[in-house]
């Protein structure tokens, strides 16, 4: 398979994929209100899929390593779709709560495989292989099918209730979820068919020996982000940007509606070109890395994001907040694909997921801490200074990312250059 053939197979997995993420996030809410579901309730079935995602992350991403990919996202896929059939059905705090418990465990199982599996095919297509520009389309793909699904969602609400036979009438609200649950099916299959893993058959004894490869693959995680200052450093950006991501996540419908009384109507329009804004700014990445290196490329997007949060806290109209809202998510689709280059440019294949996965478990106390924290100053002083708070915080990641270290790789060097920069 080359290199192209794997980029196509990852954008394509990659889009089914968030899709049904799109169709849900306008009903997420909604739907357990309509059905009883007090908004503290929701909170904290809500709080039960982080801590899972945090006990589970660094576990799933050893398996991975350790038995396979494709296998992995397998079982994520089998455990998406009983977490989706209840959220289909929940209509007590339980139900809703054990929903998800079970998406807790399918984002630990999903975080990581998926772009290892790119990763490594790409490389073994072609050593020399642009990573960066595969995983940047990948980042279009994402936002553009998490924005289209998002927009679609609107519209099949809209349509209100739907009739199904003998089951009865189904209520608008949750007409979204059951084509998520069928698009869900559709991806896991597609993971089955497309998603080609060169691994040796395995009976009892191999998947015995893989399954005590698990804690080998986290220690050799470990122990890389021990002896490397780069990845410390890596993993400390993840930790700050993901505190100050609480800043348009969570707060800035909040100072939208200090600007605006129309900013509910708006919300979701907004975010379906924000999620447009940030697939364009994912399509620079390859511009920006060859223009000015990957490391650079890292520390500006940094610094401008903080200033596009900035400008979200102290614009005094709607359009102005709006306006810095958009550029934020431009900047923050550009951010991802190059942080995850340089992140999978430390690592080996056989250590990739767990490193990953390490990356990914400390942007769950990074935005549960950011939650709690400026949710307190907006409450104790302003929306305004909290949003720029953490957009000082997010801003101040920007110097890790020029951290360097002694023989770890070399970046492909900007262009004009004759060698490359060594991080």
């Amino acid at each position: 398979m080359s290199a192209a053939q794997v980029r196509a197979r990852y954008v394509t997995l990659l889009s089914l994929r968030w899709a049904p993420v799109g169709l849900l996030i306008p009903v997420l809410v909604l739907l357990p209100l309509e059905r009883g579901i007090s908004l503290l309730q929701i909170g904290s079935a809500v709080a039960v899929q982080g801590f899972v995602v945090l006990l589970l992350e660094l576990p799933t991403g050893g398996l991975a390593d350790a038995l396979g990919r494709r296998p992995v996202l397998l079982v994520a896929g089998a455990v998406n779709l009983v977490a989706l059939s209840l959220f289909a059905v929940a209509g007590t705090f339980w139900l809703l709560a054990a929903s998800y418990l079970l998406q807790g465990v399918y984002r630990a199982l999903d975080s990581g495989p998926l772009q290892s599996w790119f990763v490594d095919r790409s490389l073994a297509a072609d050593p020399g292989a642009d990573i960066e520009s595969g995983l940047s389309r990948g980042e279009v793909a994402c936002s553009l099918a998490i924005g289209g699904a998002a927009l679609a969602s609107g519209g099949l609400v809209w349509l209100g209730p739907v009739g199904l036979g003998s089951l009865g009438q189904v209520s608008a609200l949750t007409v979204p979820v059951l084509v998520a649950l069928a698009l869900s099916l559709l991806s896991t299959v597609a993971v089955a068919l497309i998603m080609a893993e060169d691994r040796p058959a395995r009976g009892k004894a191999a998947l015995g020996a893989s399954l005590r490869g698990v804690p080998v693959a986290i220690g050799g995680a470990l122990a890389l982000a021990r002896r490397s200052r780069v990845v410390q450093a890596l993993i400390a950006v993840e930790f700050l940007w993901s505190f100050g991501m609480v800043t348009f996540e969570k707060l800035m419908p909040v100072r939208l509606s200090e600007v605006t009384a129309a900013a509910g109507p708006l919300i979701g329009p907004v975010n379906a070109i924000a999620w447009a804004a940030s697939a364009a700014g994912a399509a620079l990445v390859p511009l920006l890395v060859r223009s000015a290196g990957a490391r650079w490329a890292g520390f500006t997007l940094c610094l401008a994001q903080g200033v596009m949060i900035v400008g979200m806290g102290l614009f005094a109209g709607p359009a102005g907040v709006i306006g810095a809202f958009l550029l934020c998510y431009a900047v923050h689709g550009a951010a991802n694909p190059v942080h995850s280059g340089l992140l999978h440019r430390q690592a080996t294949g056989e250590y990739r997921t767990s490193l990953l996965s390490l990356n990914s478990m400390v942007a769950a106390p990074g935005f549960s801490i950011g939650a709690i924290v400026l949710t307190a100053v907006a409450v104790r002083t302003s929306t305004t200074t909290a949003i720029v708070a953490g957009a000082v915080v997010l801003a101040a990641a920007a110097p890790l990312y020029l951290v360097k270290s002694p023989a770890v790789f070399r970046e492909p060097a900007p262009s004009g250059t004759s060698e490359s920069l060594a991080l």
